[in-house]
């Protein structure tokens, strides 16, 4: 039997954030988890790469144009705080198909960490509350799911 399983170690590891300005009291926390955890885990300051977008929805473009660059993985931070219209859940929806998306087609790791919580004080527990740092837990995720790919074969054509 084999296991792949990988340690949070980032060293020499290229790793990109994109964060929402939409909602960035909440995101510009959650960057800095997502930052620290990066510095944490080894990451050089010199192999992180930090792209502001307007908004969750704007998030997957700028991702898949990093990984088609030099990027091993990538974190997508966001916050979408439900409103009285149904733009809450066309926005969360379609930020996270677009990134899932970016993951499918290129291969490189898109870690999905947009919040989308009914209210602010939901928000602000999952950035730095009650209930930690979503975007330290996200940046760790994004190297371990890069070193899990290193660790398997090559894709074969079929």
């Amino acid at each position: 039997m084999k296991i792949v399983r990988a340690d949070p170690d980032g060293t020499a590891l290229r790793v990109a954030i994109v964060v929402a300005r939409f909602n960035e009291v909440i995101t510009a926390a959650l960057l800095d988890g997502a930052v620290q955890a990066l510095a944490h885990a080894g990451v050089a300051d010199d192999d992180v790469t930090v792209v502001w977008v307007p908004g969750a929805f704007e998030i997957a473009a700028v991702a898949r144009r990093l990984a088609l660059a030099d990027t091993d993985a990538i974190v997508c931070l966001g916050a979408v705080i439900r409103g009285e219209t149904a733009h809450f859940d066309l926005v969360a929806n379609e930020a996270a198909r677009g990134i899932a998306d970016v993951t499918r087609t290129t291969g490189v790791p898109c870690i999905f960490e947009v919040l989308a919580t009914d209210d602010l004080a939901q928000a602000q527990a999952r950035a730095g509350g009650a209930h930690g740092n979503k975007g330290w837990e996200a940046a760790l995720a994004a190297i371990e799911m890069a070193l899990v790919l290193r660790a398997l074969p090559e894709p074969v054509a079929r």
